[in-house]
């Protein structure tokens, strides 16, 4: 995504996705084992496609505590460099990031003060504006991450080679110059 901000000047929002909301019914586990298998194809994927090494955390957590706080460092001048860091602990580094230690790092590791979690967890404006953007989400027919949307109205679903990114963002530009 930064090869491409850079290349065609965008503006890049991160919105919340809640994965394994609060109150979500126990995790099959045919499912679970069906994921796990998934997992060693879509590290070797990662690794032949893109170069990456894949060495994801847990699976089936409750996301919404990272999504607040990422909100929290947004209002702070640190979001994005929180959801980078977020990113890598959980992808790359096997953090389990629905721990309230790990995210209060995250935090520190941004250049945040943090002051007790609870007192962010309790401020209605981020928790809204995770809601917000979870609703924005259904509204636009996204049912799992990572969805990219471009100029409001184009739908990337899934990891994407950077050529697909390219296309969608040149018909914009088209569409944009057209109007």
């Amino acid at each position: 995504m930064e090869e491409l901000e850079q290349q065609y000047d965008l503006d890049i929002h991160w919105r919340s996705y809640e994965l394994r909301p609060a109150g979500s019914p126990p995790i099959p586990p045919a499912y679970v084992a069906q994921i796990e298998q998934g997992r060693g194809i879509f590290k070797q994927r990662a690794q032949a496609d893109y170069g990456v090494t894949i060495n994801s955390g847990p699976f089936g957590f409750n996301s919404r505590p990272a999504l607040i706080l990422e909100k929290y460092a947004q209002a702070n001048g640190q979001g994005r460099a929180y959801h980078h860091w977020v990113e890598r602990a959980y992808w790359l580094e096997a953090r389990d990031i629905s721990q309230l230690d790990v995210l209060a790092e995250a935090l520190k590791a941004v250049g945040l003060e943090t002051p007790d979690l609870d007192t962010i967890f309790a401020d209605p404006v981020y928790e809204e504006q995770v809601d917000q953007d979870i609703a924005l989400g259904y509204q636009i027919g996204i049912q799992g991450v990572p969805a990219t949307i471009f100029a409001g109205r184009y739908l990337v679903s899934g990891a994407q080679p950077v050529d697909v990114f390219k296309q969608v963002i040149e018909r914009v530009i088209a569409n944009q110059t057209a109007e």
